[in-house]
């Protein structure tokens, strides 16, 4: 008698996802259209402050810098040595990728596999320092997210957001246990027999011992935390730019409580780069705070926009590398 053949999970869940990621772009697009005066929003765009908006995309870009620095840091704890310059280059590629795949999340893979190409054999450990990375990323997005909130007292009325936030810190909260706990690890160990019928017990378990290494990293992971934490908030002052760009006169401190609850939401890949979602993020949570719907999207669209300028030096050296591969001799064998 033979055994049925299980099914890829990833065939199962790609019509799941493309299904959900439609709909959420529609009903995203819907709740946009019907919010806003596109000819309102031109103009308010075609007015746009360069200069605000040449800060936005700079802000960005000089923050790839250190983010290579810390993807450095956790590779080293795990014997993996590369040069900085290299894993910058491979950040601005992976931004590059995300323009055309799902949010941040394509971006990750594609950095996974630049990586996986140079060190053989070491894709679990590799998936698990990007995907700490990521979660680490999240974990100091929802710190500054319960400090904007503290900032945002007496101040603004966004009380509607606060479960947004909760959510996140619940899921956070969730996966330290999960991956860092020594109690946790019997309880998820049930779940091999089900893993290994569906052939994920390898690769998962190989992600999970990836991830439960820097349990024995605490001083790295603290400055890691750190780190991340300082890049987010000047990151933030990126949003702030892009809404100065159109007008929106709002000063720093609502964007502290408004930019960790957007980077947050980028992080679920709802849809292709984030398009709708992102808009309608700026215009549902700017509109809390009595700015206009044609100027909040504006905002967001602009600074969709710098994130397509972010993708350029990951553009520029692709074609470059591109046009130095073909430009080498072929070599004659006689």
């Amino acid at each position: 008698m033979t055994t049925p053949r299980v099914p890829r999970l990833s065939h199962v869940k790609r019509p799941v996802r493309i299904i959900v990621g439609v709909t959420l772009t529609a009903l995203a697009t819907a709740y946009i259209l019907l919010k806003i005066d596109l000819g309102q929003t031109w103009e308010t765009l075609r007015s746009a402050n360069l200069w605000w908006f040449g800060l936005a995309v700079t802000i960005m870009i000089v923050t790839v810098l250190p983010m290579a620095l810390r993807w450095k840091w956790l590779l080293a704890a795990q014997a993996v040595v590369e040069r900085f310059w290299w894993l910058t280059r491979a950040y601005f590629v992976s931004y590059t990728a995300g323009q055309i795949l799902p949010t941040s999340i394509g971006g990750d893979a594609v950095r996974i596999f630049e990586v996986s190409k140079r060190h053989p054999g070491r894709s679990g450990d590799l998936t698990a320092i990007v995907v700490l990375e990521r979660g680490v990323g999240g974990a100091a997005t929802v710190f500054l997210g319960a400090i904007g909130f503290v900032l945002a007292i007496g101040h603004y009325d966004v009380s509607a957001y606060l479960w947004i936030e909760g959510m996140f810190v619940f899921g956070t909260l969730l996966l330290l246990v999960l991956f860092f706990s020594r109690t946790a690890r019997p309880h998820l160990a049930r779940l091999r027999p089900l893993l290994r019928k569906l052939r994920l017990e390898r690769p998962l378990r190989s992600f999970y011992d990836g991830v439960h290494h820097y349990r024995d990293h605490p001083g790295l992971m603290l400055r890691v935390f750190v780190f991340t934490t300082v890049i987010q908030a000047v990151r933030i002052l990126a949003i702030w730019a892009s809404c100065k760009a159109v007008g929106i006169d709002l000063g720093p401190r609502i964007y502290y409580v408004m930019g960790p609850l957007f980077f947050l939401v980028l992080l679920v890949p709802f849809t292709l780069n984030g398009f709708a979602v992102r808009e309608a993020f700026f215009v549902s949570f700017l509109g809390s705070v009595g700015v206009s719907a044609d100027a909040a999207f504006a905002a967001g669209f602009l600074f969709f926009l710098v994130t397509v300028a972010l993708a350029a030096p990951g553009a520029v050296i692709l074609l470059w590398e591109s046009m130095r591969s073909g430009a080498r001799p072929e070599v004659e064998h006689g």
